[in-house]
C-alpha cells in the first residue's frame, strides 16, 4: 500500500489568518507514532503559526501551542481534528 492523501486543504478564517490541514493514511506508523496516519494541521495568523498538531517522525504525536511543544494523544482522524478546531475557537477567544 502506498501513503494515500485523505485531506490537503486550506481554509480561510478571516482576512489575517487561515488553517492548512494534510492528513495521509500510511502503511505502517512513523517512528514514534502508534497509528497509521501522518498529518500537520496548523493555525496561521498575520503570517504566523500561532497552533500546529503534526507527528514528524521520530517525534511522535505533538502539538505545538504558546511556543511550547505538548505530547498529544492521537485516537483517530476525527478527533484529531476536532481537536485542532477546539483549540483554534480556544486560541482566537483568547488573542482576538
Amino acid at each position: 500500500m502506498k501513503a494515500e492523501l485523505l485531506i490537503k486543504e486550506r481554509i480561510a478564517q478571516s482576512d489575517n489568518s487561515f488553517a492548512e490541514l494534510t492528513l495521509w493514511r500510511v502503511p505502517k506508523p512513523l517512528c514514534g507514532s502508534l497509528h497509521a496516519f501522518k498529518y500537520r494541521l496548523a493555525f496561521v495568523v498575520n503570517g504566523e503559526c500561532v497552533l500546529r498538531y503534526d507527528n514528524e517522525a521520530g517525534k511522535g504525536d505533538h502539538k505545538h501551542s504558546d511556543n511550547a511543544e505538548i505530547a498529544y494523544r492521537f485516537t483517530s482522524p476525527r478527533q484529531l481534528l476536532a481537536d485542532f478546531w477546539q483549540d483554534v475557537d480556544n486560541w482566537r477567544q483568547n488573542h482576538e
